[in-house]
C-alpha cells in the first residue's frame, strides 16, 4: 500500500461528499452553479458552441422565423400605402406578403414584386438589411467555431472489468477513435474514488491514482484496454465487488492527445461507477485480418465481453 498515491483532482471535499457521480458519462460535472446573476454566468458564445447540432440548427430556425415575423408585423402595420406592388385584401394575406417581404429583405435576396415608399418603410427595410447582415455575420462566426473546435471523439466501453491479467487481476476498461483523424501522443489517467472511514465514524471520498500497465501510446490507430494491475500496491487489493458497492466506487478517466489534423491537444473525460464495474468478464477480440493482408477493427463490438474464470 506504501506506493498508493492519494489527491484530490479539484473536487474539493464537499463536492466530493455529493451523493450523484462526480463526472458524467458524457464528461459533464454535476455541479450546480448559483450566486451569480444570470447576466454574469451565462455566455451566449459558450453555449451556442457546445450544443448538439440539432439544438443549435432549431436556434437558428427559430431566430429566422422570429426576426421575420417581428419585422412583417412592422411592414403590415405601415400599411398597403408603404409599399408599391402589395395588392392583398385581406389581413391574413396582407400578413403573409409582409413576411415574404422580410425574408427577401432580411437575405438581401429582392425579388422586386414588393418595394418600399415613403420614409417609414424605406428606414424600417434599411434597419432590418443591417439586422440581416450582422445577423448571419453572427452565424457564421459560430458556425466556423463549432467546425474549427478540436474535440475528441474517443469510444469507452460501457462497462470496466475485472478479469484476470498475468499472475493476478485487473481492471480495464476499452477505448477507441471514432473518427478517421490521426491521434497520437494519447495518454490516461486513471483515478478512483471511494468512501472510507476517516477514523471518527466520518465516511469521507478519498481520491486515489490508479497506476496504469500503459500509461501513453505514441499511436492511436486500433484500440486500447486501458489496464490497472490489481497488485498489493494497488487501492483495490483485495476489494470484493460488494466492498466496492458499499464503498460508492468511482472512477474517473481523463484522456489527452494530439490531433493531428488540428495541430492542437485535444482531450476527453468520462467515468465509470461501480455498478458499471463487472467483475469475471473480459473484453472481446475486435481485431482481425481481411483476405486482401489488411487489419479490420469493428467499432461496433468495442463493447463486447465474456466470461472467464477468477
Amino acid at each position: 500500500m506504501a506506493n498508493q498515491r492519494f489527491q484530490d483532482l479539484g473536487f474539493g471535499g464537499k463536492a466530493a461528499e455529493a451523493r450523484t457521480r462526480l463526472l458524467n458519462r458524457d464528461g459533464s460535472f454535476n455541479i450546480r452553479r448559483k450566486g451569480l446573476p444570470f447576466q454574469r454566468w451565462f455566455s451566449a458564445y459558450h453555449y451556442l458552441i457546445l450544443i448538439p447540432w440539432w439544438k443549435f440548427n432549431l436556434f437558428l430556425f427559430i431566430g429566422y422565423v422570429a426576426i421575420n415575423a417581428v419585422f412583417g408585423l412592422i411592414y403590415l402595420a405601415l400599411g398597403v400605402d408603404g409599399f408599391a406592388g402589395m395588392e392583398s385584401h385581406s389581413l391574413t394575406q396582407r400578413y403573409l406578403d409582409s413576411f415574404f417581404f422580410s425574408t427577401q429583405t432580411f437575405t438581401t435576396v429582392g425579388y422586386g414584386r414588393i418595394s418600399p415608399m415613403g420614409v417609414g418603410a424605406n428606414a424600417t427595410a434599411a434597419l432590418e438589411s443591417l439586422a440581416g447582415l450582422l445577423s448571419f455575420a453572427f452565424a457564421t462566426g459560430l458556425l466556423y467555431g463549432r467546425f474549427s473546435r478540436p474535440v475528441a471523439r474517443i469510444m469507452f466501453s460501457e462497462h470496466a472489468l475485472v478479469a484476470p491479467y498475468q499472475d493476478h487481476t485487473a481492471l480495464m476498461f476499452r477505448v477507441a477513435n471514432e473518427r478517421t483523424n490521426q491521434l497520437i501522443d494519447i495518454e490516461a489517467v486513471f483515478t478512483m474514488v471511494r468512501l472510507e472511514d476517516d477514523g471518527t465514524g466520518k465516511r469521507v471520498r478519498r481520491f486515489y491514482e490508479l497506476e496504469l500497465e500503459r500509461q501513453k501510446l505514441s499511436f492511436f490507430h486500433l484500440s486500447w484496454t486501458v489496464v490497472h494491475p490489481i497488485t498489493q500496491s494497488s487501492p483495490l487489493w483485495g476489494v470484493t465487488k460488494e466492498q466496492l458497492d458499499h464503498s460508492d466506487a468511482e472512477f474517473l478517466i481523463i484522456m489527452k492527445a494530439f490531433d493531428d489534423t488540428f495541430s492542437q491537444n485535444v482531450h476527453t473525460r468520462m467515468s465509470y461507477k461501480h455498478k458499471e464495474v463487472l467483475y469475471g468478464r473480459k473484453f472481446k477480440g475486435i481485431l482481425r485480418t481481411s483476405e486482401d493482408g489488411m487489419t479490420e477493427i469493428n467499432l461496433g463490438q468495442l463493447h463486447d465481453h465474456e466470461a472467464v474464470g477468477m
